[in-house]
């Protein structure tokens, strides 16, 4: 479902009494969640957004942000959770397991076919028809994908684990997932250990899924969407290099481990992670975005494993060795709202060297920073001057630079004679140029013009067109001129202003993204439409007169020039209101 770029049709703050109805919808569409944990889902006064979008088959789609992370979406009253949402809770769904290549499969948009189903010694998960379901890799507890079931497992089972298995909606590394921290999913060790993989058979079942046919291919509004299967790799099993690594603490009993575990995270996300900026930030955030990425590979973090069995009580026991603040800023939500830096127990803890492949992701997943293209002015020949340039051998349509345009007319005066003997500033006009850059009330009354008035007559004639170079893109010329990015100013109902922004697309700027800054910064709402008569063009609204803070965005951080901003003249003046 995301597997391509979403339209965001708007972005704004969640109301308490739908606030209050979404944690209702969450306890009725999760009855596994304890009240502390849809509580701590969704926050009762912490920044939640709803995000409405359309995906790019047209689904109408409703997405809950916290934190900077989606939590869950809706779709046709059916709620959703996220990836993010089950690395911090991954037993909140029965969850399937299957085999780190399908992913590639799953991301690009495929469903997932029961050949690509691994059987744990356990057997699989009860489910109905059409319930939810998780996904997993194999030696990974922690959810890679979200679905729904396309038969009960009784059936999966009687068919032999043939045919499609599951229709897949959200998975790690889509667009949903892209539009959160793109963080990488924490390492969970599975419940029951996957069964070992001969020697023998590692090659053939890497061969099996490289050569995974595709099933199912169906059109949708004129896309192929297809579904991933066939080889049956159920017989086949995990390699044993994939899977939990010793733990070289053997000696220790279970919860000595887990209590050592759990302050390395800690203590790791605190110094790695976590910055001033971030705070206050909540504990069950700390938790979910930061402690369990902090986890070795191969090891799995449980709280209720450790001597102090709840995170707030953990918490507790790390302010009093002043470590941290925490405080109840709204009834029964905690928030961290200071941190030691320079306690000697963060200071000395010594950070992990980064495994290769988390290494990868988070360099793959860094936003590269916006640099402005390089606009050019260019002029191309119209049918009324062709006579005039094609001594120089341009035709009709051929684009050239203001500079070739200046060498082409003084080159065409000098060639002809036209320079004035008595005045070498005029140009006498022969019959090509009259045609070309006079009017017909001025063919007969001027006969001669300075060289300024004649270049600037002759580029004002040509038709406009420019060139745009973004940095390691190859340049594109268009014709017409630019259109600069529009500011201005309207009314909305009850007399209030609203900042609108236009044409941000034609400087290589993402509205989504620019609507997401200037909420921030303005602390406002906002919200990105359809731009009214302008074709896939896209509109940026901010509440209130925000032309001040547009402006420094645009001028200071985006360092575009002021000649194509229209529209900063309507920022308020110092001393009036907004």
């Amino acid at each position: 479902m995301f597997a391509k770029a979403f339209r965001v049709k708007s972005n704004t703050a969640i109301k308490g009494s739908d606030r209050r109805k979404l944690r209702a919808d969450v306890t009725a569409a999760f009855p596994t969640l304890g009240t502390d944990q849809v509580t701590e889902l969704v926050p009762g006064k912490e920044e939640l957004n709803v995000v409405k979008l359309y995906t790019h088959r047209g689904d109408a789609v409703t997405v809950y942000v916290s934190g900077g992370n989606p939590i869950l979406f809706e779709l046709e009253k059916n709620l959703y959770p996220t990836v993010y949402t089950l690395w911090s809770y991954p037993d909140l769904l029965p969850t399937f397991t299957t085999w780190p290549l399908v992913l590639e499969k799953l991301v690009g948009g495929a469903d997932l076919m029961l050949p690509g189903i691994v059987v744990p010694p356990a057997g699989l998960p009860q489910v109905q028809k059409g319930d939810l379901c998780a996904i997993a890799l194999v030696g990974n507890r922690a959810p890679v994908a979200v679905g729904v079931a396309a038969m009960p497992t009784s059936e999966m089972l009687t068919s032999g684990l043939k045919g499609r298995g599951f229709s897949v909606l959200h998975t790690y590394q889509d667009y949903l997932w892209r539009s959160g921290d793109k963080s990488s999913p924490p390492s969970a060790a599975p419940l029951a250990p996957d069964p070992p993989d001969p020697s023998e058979e590692k090659g053939s079942v890497q061969a099996d899924v490289r050569h995974l046919t595709l099933e199912g291919v169906e059109e949708e509004n004129g896309e192929v969407q297809q579904v991933c299967g066939e080889k049956t790799l159920s017989d086949t099993s995990e390699d044993p290099s994939v899977g939990l690594n010793p733990d070289p603490t053997d000696s220790k009993t279970l919860q000595e481990q887990m209590d050592e575990l759990l302050q390395r995270c800690f203590l790791h996300a605190l110094k790695g992670r976590v910055r001033k900026a971030d705070l206050p930030l909540l504990t069950s955030t700390l938790l979910g975005s930061h402690m369990f990425s902090c986890c070795p590979d191969g090891r799995q973090l449980d709280i209720k494993k450790s001597s102090y069995r709840k995170l707030s009580k953990f918490l507790q026991h790390m302010q009093q060795e002043q470590i941290i603040q925490v405080k109840e800023l709204s009834k029964g939500v905690e928030s961290i709202v200071a941190v030691d830096w320079k306690h000697p127990r963060i200071t000395s803890f010594v950070m992990p060297e980064p495994s290769p492949t988390s290494q990868t992701v988070q360099e793959g997943s860094r936003e590269q920073p916006y640099h402005p293209p390089d606009i050019k002015p260019l002029y191309c020949v119209p049918a009324s001057m062709t006579l005039l340039f094609q001594e120089a051998g341009h035709k009709k349509g051929r684009v050239l630079e203001g500079s070739e345009v200046r060498t082409i007319i003084i080159n065409y005066a000098k060639k002809n004679d036209l320079v004035d003997a008595d005045n070498k500033n005029l140009v006498k006009l022969d019959p090509i140029l009259c045609d070309s850059i006079l009017e017909k009330s001025e063919q007969h009354a001027v006969v001669k013009l300075s060289w300024d008035s004649l270049l600037t007559r002759c580029l004002e004639k040509l038709q406009p067109a420019y060139q745009v170079t973004f940095p390691g893109q190859e340049p594109v010329v268009k014709k017409g001129k630019i259109c600069p990015i529009d500011i201005t100013l309207a009314q909305r109902s009850y007399n209030k202003k609203v900042t609108l922004v236009r044409n941000l697309e034609a400087y290589g700027l993402d509205p989504c993204a620019v609507a997401a800054t200037l909420q921030q910064r303005c602390q406002a709402s906002t919200t990105v439409t359809p731009a009214p008569g302008a074709k896939d063009g896209l509109q940026v609204q901010i509440q209130g007169n925000q032309v001040h803070h547009l402006g420094r965005l645009l001028l200071e951080e985006y360092q575009l020039p002021r000649k194509h901003i229209q529209g900063l003249e309507k920022a308020p003046k110092p001393g009036k209101k907004k």
